[in-house]
């Protein structure tokens, strides 16, 4: 799959509306299935110590864990993606 101005063009514009939610949001919520599979992951790798309340929450309720993603992030993905869209409107037509 050849990667023409209009796949370039799209791919920025996902890219900068995706930087764009990250800037307009403080915190995501993650629902309780992707809270465990964290929790397993984050378990299972020598990272993090599991203690007795965690697996304890983890096993009874409906866990559920708030990331809060760092400012650089939405800056970073709407410098990219503007920059990805603008490049692909220089770059010459698919026939050309």
């Amino acid at each position: 799959m050849d990667i023409d101005r209009n796949r370039y063009f799209m791919f920025g514009v996902i890219l900068f509306l995706l930087g764009l939610q990250f800037r307009l949001v403080d915190s995501f919520v993650l629902n309780e299935s992707s809270t465990r599979a964290l929790h397993k992951f984050a378990q299972s790798s020598k990272i993090t110590d599991s203690n007795l309340a965690t697996n304890i929450l983890m096993d009874v309720g409906s866990p559920r864990k708030s990331v809060k993603p760092p400012n650089w992030v939405g800056f970073v993905l709407l410098t990219v993606g503007g920059v990805m869209s603008l490049h692909a409107m220089v770059l010459p037509p698919r026939g050309s």
